[in-house]
């Protein structure tokens, strides 16, 4: 993604309706799934709310690094994939945090286990890894081929 003004990123840019179309459908999906999981429908719309967390959460994470700190890194490939491992982990720290707080706020029907902080940042890596690969795959910019 070329940027004019220093010819290297040009910065990513959605509508805040389909991004929240988007992510909205998908923390549906997964709100319904958990739900299925533990056995209670009455449990959707805290899970659909949770979920959100990851989905709209998440791509403000990603928005972060692409708008916010790759363009002031040097371009070194190794460089830029260590930056936003490192974005991923600590982003899916706060936004554990915050799916705990919120879970413990809106009362969850069932105690939710918060994981340990190192935990929910690795699995926040797994995540973004698994979304950019599914981008790589439909032929998308992605963390894969460094375009996205």
């Amino acid at each position: 993604m070329m940027r004019p003004d220093d010819g290297i990123w040009q910065p990513y840019r959605e509508p805040l309706r389909a991004t929240l179309v988007r992510t909205g459908t998908i923390a549906l999906i997964v709100g319904a799934i958990w739900a299925a999981a533990v056995g209670r429908l009455a449990f959707w719309p805290v899970a659909t709310v949770l979920a959100l967390w990851i989905s709209f959460g998440g791509h403000r994470v990603e928005l972060l690094f692409l708008n916010g700190l790759r363009p002031r890194l040097p371009h070194s490939r190794a460089v830029q994939i260590a930056a936003r491992i490192g974005v991923w982990f600590i982003g899916g720290i706060v936004l554990a945090v915050g799916m705990a707080l919120t879970a413990k706020a809106v009362a969850a029907p069932r105690p939710i286990r918060c994981p340990a902080w190192w935990v929910a940042g690795l699995a926040f890596i797994g995540v973004e890894l698994a979304v950019h690969l599914a981008l790589w795959l439909r032929g998308r910019p992605s963390f894969y081929d460094g375009r996205g």
